[in-house]
């Protein structure tokens, strides 16, 4: 007789993971998706604080199918995820860390989704417990979609639910080489090449979990890691999308979170060796792929230091930074008629540093809270042109209704 097929593989990769496994496992269990719809991989990567034992009782114990395995640590969260990923068998994956918990109901809802719309991915609402979860994607539910119509590029988390066929017909597996941003790399991937995309933002299907002991991955290791993982996720997106605008608007991710808290408060606090060695580090990667595109999509202050780290000018990414930490806000200059406003950070208009004015323009969603700001919208750029067309036609007008003057056609006819 043979045995039918999961909807769903639940991929767990676990270290050193007592106590939070216990609850991770039980909200499993609970799922509404019917248990012989579920199986469970569970891989621990030489844990030796019970982890191993706890999957072991858990897999004695449940109604769901749950395979164990157990094997030396590796080092990092790819390894584990690419084991259970290599023993699946469920139509979709989703990778589950053992420090968080589903929403009772996420499985159900996100296979649903999936299946409904036909998309190769699907995320499904994340809310944090003692962390600061994603939230600009969580908007509206967007039955399908892709990475540039939407904010998705801000979760590169291997949370989702991703279609299983769709990752092994691409070959599509978790970077070992990496120590840091193997998901952001891998998820990133799946949406450039995903058949759609999946937004469920209207029930809570993942708790991130923040560990009170703070052992949580992507809260250690050296600024090196930072920058490989920023290498890494900017090679990926111009294999995939060639040199423009939908480059630069994916391009935003890794430069705004990955290589820009590089050098942000903590760069006043390093050595001068450091220092320069985060310079050399992201000198490659700002030749390569920083461009006025992706400046444009930043904020001021962003897009200042960013720029400052391009023109290779420490001494003034110091004094921007100290500026930063002071708490002072800039003060913002409204000209055109209150349709453009700067914002006064240092060096502004200062002619022996020579940045240019473009660098402290603020784009209209961070303009808008200035008093005095006018927007170009649409509609007002449509009522100049309007009031533009008036005054010509008025001009023509009163020409032509002067005694002896000539329109344009009878000059043209007289020549």
């Amino acid at each position: 007789m043979s045995v039918a097929q999961p909807d769903v593989s639940v991929v767990i990769g676990a270290y050193e993971a007592m106590p939070y496994l216990v609850e991770c496992l039980a909200s499993v269990e609970a799922q509404s998706l019917a248990p012989e719809r579920i199986e469970v991989i569970a891989v621990d990567d030489g844990s030796s604080d019970g982890t191993g034992e706890c999957l072991e009782e858990f897999a004695a114990r449940v109604a769901l199918p749950v395979t164990v395995i157990r094997q030396d640590n590796s080092g990092g969260p790819s390894g584990p995820r690419n084991v259970g990923l290599g023993k699946a068998c469920g139509r979709y994956v989703f990778f589950l860390d053992a420090d968080d918990r589903l929403g009772p109901e996420a499985l159900e809802r996100m296979v649903a989704m999936a299946d409904r719309n036909g998309t190769d991915v699907v995320l499904g609402r994340v809310e944090g417990i003692n962390r600061v979860p994603p939230r600009t994607m969580w908007g509206q539910t967007l039955e399908r979609t892709d990475v540039f119509s939407s904010n998705i590029k801000f979760t590169l988390s291997a949370q989702k639910l991703f279609r299983r066929e769709f990752l092994e017909r691409h070959g599509m597996r978790f970077d070992e080489s990496l120590w840091t941003g193997e998901d952001a790399l891998f998820t990133m991937e799946a949406y450039l090449r995903a058949d759609g995309v999946s937004v469920l933002a209207d029930y809570t299907c993942y708790y991130l979990v923040g560990r009170e002991d703070g052992k949580h991955v992507t809260k250690t290791g050296s600024y090196t890691l930072r920058f490989d993982s920023a290498r890494a996720l900017m090679n990926l997106i111009a294999e995939h999308v060639p040199a423009g605008p939908r480059r630069d608007l994916l391009m935003v991710r890794p430069f705004l979170v990955t290589l820009l808290p590089q050098f942000g408060p903590k760069y006043l606090k390093d050595s001068e060796e450091v220092r320069r060695h985060k310079f050399e580090l992201a000198r490659p990667l700002m030749e390569e792929f920083w461009t006025a595109g992706v400046g444009e999509r930043l904020k001021v202050d962003e897009r200042l230091r960013l720029h400052l780290v391009a023109e290779e000018r420490p001494e003034l990414l110091v004094g921007v930074l100290e500026f930063l930490r002071s708490k002072r806000r800039p003060t913002p200059v409204l000209e055109h008629k209150g349709h453009r406003v700067y914002f006064a950070y240092p060096y502004f208009r200062d002619a022996s540093v020579g940045l240019p004015d473009s660098l402290y323009l603020a784009a209209p969603r961070e303009a808008r809270g200035i008093p005095g700001y006018r927007e170009h919208t649409a509609r007002t750029v449509l009522r100049r042109a309007v009031r533009k067309a008036r005054r010509v036609m008025k001009t023509r007008t009163t020409a032509a209704a002067r005694p002896g003057t000539r329109t344009s056609g009878e000059s043209a006819a007289a020549a």
